[in-house]
């Protein structure tokens, strides 16, 4: 694994729409805009066909965070669930890193971010509608935002609403929370749309 992936503290995540694919796919960019990886999601034949007949918001899923040498940096996945979602974060190594568990919020979704300890390190709460997140450690101070807004040049480069940034605060150091917190946010998109 990559050490510098998670280095940069600014995400800009484009989804690519493909209408005649089963897997959810995106790009990733550092925050001057340059392409740094993307995210796969891997879905076997039988999790294809089961797309069609059940609502998918009770399948697995598995999306990788892959640098742009195909390099694994970070693996998230759910299991069979009925309800609420529980999320395992790995880190490129195979290493927990931390699980996100979604919790029930009339539109307005709220996802609990826990470390490889089980002990909650932040949370991300928003409306989903809106598009606008933040991320907060357990002192409800806000650490981190997740959202359509752009500033400077990169008004120029994403003008798409299937485009998003991820901004986290500098005080982040250590890597494992770091990869926890960043590969909740950066694939929020997906987690929402698999519970809808």
């Amino acid at each position: 694994m990559s050490s510098n992936f998670f280095r940069s503290n600014s995400y800009f995540i484009d989804e690519n729409v493909n209408f005649f694919k089963f897997e959810n796919s995106y790009k990733l960019y550092d925050e001057m805009g340059v392409n740094i990886g993307a995210i796969y999601q891997k879905l076997t034949i039988a999790q294809k066909l089961l797309r069609v007949i059940l609502n998918k918001s009770m399948l697995p899923f598995m999306l990788e965070i892959k640098d742009n040498d195909g390099n694994v940096q970070a693996t998230i996945s759910r299991g069979w669930t009925f309800w609420m979602s529980k999320i395992t974060i790995t880190d490129g190594s195979g290493n927990l890193a931390g699980t996100i568990k979604q919790k029930f919020k009339f539109f307005k979704p709220e996802f609990i971010i826990s470390d490889n300890n089980g002990l909650e390190t932040a949370k991300i709460t928003g409306d989903w509608k809106a598009w606008s997140f933040l991320i907060q450690d357990t002192n409800q101070q806000t650490i981190g935002t997740i959202d359509k807004k752009w500033a400077g040049a990169m008004k120029e480069i994403f003008t798409s609403a299937d485009k998003y940034n991820v901004t986290l605060n500098s005080e982040i150091k250590d890597n494992l929370r770091k990869i926890a917190i960043l590969s909740s946010a950066i694939t929020i998109d997906m987690v929402l749309k698999e519970s809808k």
